[in-house]
This record gives C-alpha cells, sequence and structure tokens, in this order.
C-alpha cells in the first residue's frame, strides 16, 4: 500500500470513528466520496474498499432505527481494529480486519440481510461511476471493483443521460442545418 493512499485512508476511518463518537451520522456517506480520489489516481483496491465500506456502513445506519446505536457502535470498534492494524503497518491483518468489517455489514440484520448485499453493490457500482468520471475507463473502473462492466456501463448510461445539462434543440438543429448546407 503507497504512504499517501494508507495516510488518507488512515484519515477517513479515524474521521468515521469521530463522527459516530459524535452521533453525526449523515456526515458518514460524504466521507466516502472522499476515498474515491486516491482510487482514481492510484486505482487501488483500499481505498475503494474503504469508501464501499464507508457508504454501506452509513445506508445500514440510516435504515437501523432503534438499533443504530447498537450497530454504530459496533462499526465503530472494528474500524478502530482496523486503524490500529494499518498504524503498525500490518497490512495482511488490515486487510482481514475490512474483511471482517463487510462480513459484518453483510450479516448484522436479519431483514437487511439481502438488501445489505445489493447495498453493497450499488455502492461499488457508485463508486465505479466515480471512477469513470474522474477518467479511468470502465474496463478499469470495473476490474478495480471487481464488479462487471455491464453493470457499471447501465449505471453510467443512466446517470449520465439523466444528469447532463439540457440541450438547446434549437440550437442543435441550426449546427444541423448549418452543416449539410441546408440552413
Amino acid at each position: 500500500m503507497e504512504d499517501e493512499v494508507k495516510k488518507d485512508i488512515l484519515a477517513v476511518l479515524k474521521e468515521v470513528v469521530e463522527l459516530i463518537k459524535a452521533e453525526r451520522y449523515d456526515e458518514i456517506k460524504e466521507l466516502s466520496n472522499h476515498t474515491i480520489h486516491n482510487a482514481s489516481i492510484f486505482q487501488d483496491q483500499d481505498s475503494v474498499s474503504v469508501a464501499v465500506i464507508i457508504y454501506s456502513m452509513s445506508k445500514m445506519i440510516e435504515r437501523s432505527g432503534k438499533d443504530l446505536e447498537d450497530i454504530a457502535g459496533k462499526f465503530a470498534g472494528l474500524i478502530r481494529d482496523a486503524v490500529a492494524l494499518l498504524e503498525k503497518n500490518m497490512i495482511d491483518e488490515y486487510e482481514t480486519a475490512i474483511k471482517r468489517i463487510f462480513d459484518s455489514i453483510s450479516k448484522e440484520d436479519e431483514r437487511l440481510g439481502a438488501f445489505i448485499q445489493e447495498i453493497i453493490e450499488q455502492a461499488e457500482i457508485k463508486k465505479g461511476s466515480k471512477l469513470y468520471d474522474h477518467g479511468i475507463s470502465i474496463a478499469r473502473s470495473a476490474e478495480v471493483l471487481g464488479i462487471s462492466q455491464w453493470d457499471l456501463m447501465s449505471y453510467v448510461g443512466k446517470t449520465t443521460m439523466t444528469e447532463a445539462a439540457p440541450v438547446d434543440v434549437k440550437k442543435r438543429l441550426e449546427f444541423a442545418r448549418g452543416l449539410f448546407g441546408a440552413g
């Protein structure tokens, strides 16, 4: 793991723990977007994994209702463990801790079990779209995230079409007429 990536991941994970402690759950999701910058530069799995975990965790917290403090506290503990291992440069153990967090997200709530897995998949696709927005190819973005190019292309196509600026039809028609000399 590159030092700059490690430093950024540590900062993000520590901030997540602080946000949980301060019960500012709504700000957690925003942090996942921060890690995309490193993922787009270094194209590394670690930044993407942290972004997906944070996004998925925020969605789970958002839907947890009365169990919010228990769920948030559990995640804070798991993240603190991962931070401690990364600070000690115990990369293999850190990766195992990250896998435990993914497992915890998947297994935490029986009512949300299947939905949480869907959240993780959706988060990966959304993060892939962000990588693509940063200039990384669809193929490379899908590869970094371990998702299919088809799923990513489908999502990018939908979001690109719906988020595009409105087109001035008159200007496009004038341009086309001028192009073909039918002005």
